[in-house]
């Protein structure tokens, strides 16, 4: 199925909105038929696994709907909170079951499994019926990641009120399937550190939504919390305290974790710039490391680069991420390669003399320096994944399956298309989420953030992932993230700072269709993310309000037209 522009209203309704009460389900599925009967959910409510062989993580993550239905407890946001629906209620038929089953031929494996497959086989497909007789729902997919998506979908439909939860749409029949495969959100644990329940929160929140990869950017020039068992020291070295680093059995555990709620995890060890904290450990390695004025040298402080021309840091490289590789079990694996600065190598000795005695330009040291370090991943099973730096600045030679993140602008997706790579759209100018917090730097008391203003849900909302490319490259897409970048965020305000707002991607990339000449709504979407963000409060995260109450629960009243 190709992905398209927009998402299409007439694929939910034909001719009309989401029926009143929709407003329940984030990302908005493919296809929803609903009717207007009350239907109560039992206390005995059960949930039936009709799959031979189910693996352990289908049966937790059943569990864990189960304990979603009986705890959300979510009032419908309307004045009264539901108090008007009690009506409805008496007399209403009761839903005592939910019958989950895997199409005829499908292969039982574990979510986990399933979640790490290449991009484009995955299957997370679903289809959810619930008549409004009561006689037993049914949940029928391909997979189990297919069951896992369409747990999610079930556990939206669902309010509360006096003790009874129940729904006012029953019939609902639901056939649903992602338009991209990659549906990302990026985290920074390397500026500022984040423990590992946070990480474990953000992912519980991350599949709340249908997100399915969780890139995390875990080294930079400031810290190096990851400790590698071939090379102990640079987490000895590199991390701000013993206690703030990731240890393997945290990686495993937060892998084991994500894969159970169909995320794969996307490690990235940015490379050879953002590296300066290497020098703690490898002073040799690392060119122009803390040298002042750090403009000159570096995009933000400390400055510091790997000297990629020297064969040892070639060796050295390919050896620590060929390490690191083996130990994930993703498909994709990232080198990153963005912000690399010239000026650093330019009166670096170690540098120009290699550079010089072997008749080299540093571009093609670098091309030297990536098809090794590419080579030590792939030869680990990993498909390469970088910044469009590597692409547009320095075309060093890449795998043709190399997947290139469009960060710096979006207009620049079309640059990369050109020249064939598969696309992860990561746009600066929408997608950033630590935008508009102001600067960082000290001495600067009226500067702003590089890529003001603050990107709204909403902004984010009106990204279109197919903008300027021709109808031949929509295939390159793969999908997109939201990032947060850490300079002036912790565990403190990783709740607010991302959610709800990093829900606006997941819908873009999860239920966007073929182009029907209706863009993306931000109108019609806003009572559905109020929804899942009151939701999401019920289960204990602290996402930003998006308006004042009184707003929420008067949906559209406070809309710039109302």
């Amino acid at each position: 199925m190709a992905p398209s522009r927009y998402v299409g209203i007439l694929a939910l309704v034909a001719g009309c909105l989401l029926p009143s009460g929709v407003q329940a389900l984030w990302p908005i599925p493919n296809k929803l038929e609903t009717g207007t009967t009350a239907l109560t959910v039992s206390p005995f409510f059960y949930f039936d696994v009709q799959v031979e062989g189910a693996p352990l993580d289908l049966y937790e993550a059943v569990s864990q709907a189960q304990f979603y239905l009986a705890n959300d407890k979510l009032g419908r946001l309307v004045v009264g909170r539901g108090a008007n629906d009690t009506t409805a209620l008496v007399g209403a038929n009761t839903l005592s079951t939910l019958t989950l089953s895997l199409m005829s031929g499908a292969t039982v494996e574990p979510i986990a499994s399933e979640a790490v497959k290449p991009l484009g086989t995955r299957s997370e497909e679903y289809t959810l019926t619930i008549p409004a007789d009561g006689s037993a729902a049914t949940l029928v997919a391909n997979s189990t990641l297919g069951l896992y998506r369409g747990l999610t979908t079930f556990n939206q439909l669902f309010y509360y009120y006096g003790g009874v939860t129940y729904t006012l749409l029953a019939p609902i029949a639901i056939t649903d399937t992602p338009a991209y495969p990659f549906r990302g959100f990026a985290l920074d644990t390397a500026r500022n550190y984040y423990p590992v329940t946070d990480i474990l929160r953000t992912l519980d929140a991350m599949s709340w939504v249908k997100i399915n990869t969780f890139h995390w950017h875990i080294t930079d020039s400031q810290s190096f919390p990851l400790e590698v068992a071939q090379y102990p020291e640079l987490a000895i070295n590199g991390a701000y305290s013993p206690q703030e680093v990731y240890t393997p059995s945290d990686i495993q555990y937060i892998i084991q974790y994500a894969g159970a709620r169909g995320i794969d995890v996307l490690l990235e060890i940015d490379t050879p710039g953002h590296t300066s904290i290497i020098a703690a450990t490898y002073p040799d390695y690392v060119a122009c490391f803390d040298e002042t004025p750090w403009g000159t040298y570096a995009n933000e402080p400390p400055a510091g680069q790997l000297r990629f021309a020297l064969p040892e840091v070639v060796n050295f490289t390919a050896s620590l991420l060929a390490d690191i590789a083996s130990t994930v079990s993703s498909s994709y694996f990232s080198t990153g390669g963005d912000e690399l600065n010239t000026p650093c190598y330019t009166n670096d000795y170690p540098t120009q003399l290699q550079l010089n005695s072997t008749n080299t330009t540093l571009n093609d040291a670098l091309n030297t320096f990536t098809l090794a370090t590419h080579g030590a991943i792939i030869a680990e099973g990993k498909t390469p994944v970088v910044w469009e730096e590597m692409v547009l600045d320095w075309n060093v030679t890449l795998s043709n399956e190399t997947i290139v993140m469009v960060w710096i602008s979006s207009e620049d997706a079309l640059a990369v298309a050109e020249k064939g790579f598969r696309i992860v759209q990561a746009p600066s100018n929408y997608f950033y989420l630590d935008c508009g917090a102001g600067a960082w730097l000290g001495g600067d008391p009226t500067g702003n953030s590089w890529c003001d203003p603050f990107k709204t849900w909403s902004e984010s909302y009106t990204f279109d992932p197919l903008a300027n490319l021709t109808e031949a490259q929509y295939k390159l897409v793969l999908g997109g993230e939201q990032c947060l970048w850490s300079e002036q965020s912790g565990p403190e305000n990783l709740d607010p700072i991302v959610w709800p707002r990093a829900a606006s991607s997941a819908e873009i990339f999860w239920s966007a269709q073929q182009p029907t000449g209706a863009p993306l709504n931000v109108t019609e979407a806003l009572p559905r993310l109020q929804d899942l963000r009151f939701r999401m409060v019920q289960r204990g995260l602290k996402p930003i309000p998006l308006q004042p109450y009184w707003c929420a629960i008067r949906p559209d009243a406070c809309d710039l037209t109302a």
